[in-house]
C-alpha cells in the first residue's frame, strides 16, 4: 500500500503534518506506519520553498533505509546537475536551495550533497508499482513508454508534453497530454500545479501546489483516496493550470 505525495518543493513543515495525517510515526531518523505503508515522493523535493535541506536530509535517509520511495523530477535533475559543478542557471527556485546550502558549513555542504547525488543515481525515472497496476511519473508519461528509459522518456518524464515554447515568466509551454493518451495502469503524476486534485480517465495529477500557497496532497494507493494539508505559504493564483474538470474532493 502506497501514499504517493506530490510535489514538496521544500515545504517541509507541509511534510510533516501530511505524513502525521496518513498516520505515519517519526523515530529519529525513521518513518513508520502501522498498516506497512510506503510514501512515494515523485520528484521536486526542493525550491521555492523554505526548508529544503530538512526535505533532502528526510527523504534521502528514508529511501536508504527502504521506509520511502522517490523518482526525480526536474528540479531534482537541475540540483544534481548542481552539485556535480555543472553550469546550471540559479534560477526558477532554485535560488532559495542555494541560499540554504551556502548558510552551511563545508562538511555539511558535502554530505548534503553526497546524500542527495546518491539518492538521485539510485532512483529509477519512473516507479512501476503493484504489478504495474501503478505507475508513478514526475510530470507524466505515455503508454508506449512505460518501461523504456531513453532520452526522449527522459524528457517527458522530467518536464511533460512541451512545446518549445515558452512563457512570458520562461516556463515551457506544456501541451495537455493526459487528454491524449489512454491508459490500462493509474498514472499519477504532479508538476504541473493545479487546485484541486486532477483526474483525466485513469491520470491523476496530485501536484496542489502547496508552494504556492494551496494544499499538499498525497494520493492513497489501492483505494484511491486523496488526503490533504493546507499549505502555509503565500496564495499565488497565477502559478495555477486553469482546468479544473474532473477535480477530486479532499480529506
Amino acid at each position: 500500500m502506497y501514499d504517493v505525495i506530490g510535489d514538496i518543493h521544500g515545504c517541509y513543515q507541509e511534510l510533516v503534518e501530511l505524513l502525521q495525517k496518513l498516520g505515519y510515526q517519526f523515530e529519529e531518523d525513521n518513518l513508520s506506519h502501522k498498516d506497512n505503508r510506503k510514501p512515494v515522493f515523485l520528484g521536486d523535493l526542493t525550491d521555492r520553498g523554505p526548508d529544503s535541506i530538512s526535505v533532502i536530509k528526510s527523504v534521502c535517509t528514508w529511501v536508504k533505509n527502504d521506509q520511502a520511495l522517490y523518482c526525480p523530477g526536474n528540479h531534482c535533475n537541475k540540483l544534481y546537475r548542481y552539485f556535480l559543478g555543472r553550469n546550471v542557471v540559479i534560477s526558477h527556485g532554485l535560488e532559495t536551495t542555494v541560499a540554504e546550502l551556502e548558510a552551511l558549513t563545508q562538511k555539511q555542504y558535502q554530505h548534503l550533497s553526497s546524500m542527495f547525488k546518491r539518492l538521485y543515481e539510485e532512483c529509477p525515472l519512473y516507479l512501476q508499482l503493484d504489478d504495474g497496476k501503478l505507475v508513478v511519473a514526475h510530470a507524466g508519461i505515455r503508454p508506449q513508454d512505460i518501461g523504456k528509459t531513453n532520452k526522449s522518456v527522459k524528457t517527458f518524464v522530467l518536464y511533460g508534453d512541451i512545446t518549445g515554447e515558452k512563457h512570458p515568466d520562461g516556463r515551457p509551454v506544456r501541451r495537455d497530454w493526459a487528454k491524449k493518451y489512454t491508459y490500462e495502469c493509474t498514472v499519477v503524476y504532479g508538476h504541473t500545479p493545479v487546485k484541486q486534485v486532477r483526474q483525466v480517465e485513469n491520470t491523476i495529477n496530485i501536484d496542489t501546489g502547496c508552494v504556492f500557497g494551496n494544499r499538499l496532497s498525497a494520493l492513497q494507493w489501492p483505494e484511491k483516496s486523496i488526503v490533504s494539508v493546507s499549505s502555509h505559504q503565500p496564495f499565488n493564483e497565477e502559478k495555477f493550470h486553469p482546468i479544473e474538470e474532473d477535480a477530486y474532493g479532499f480529506q
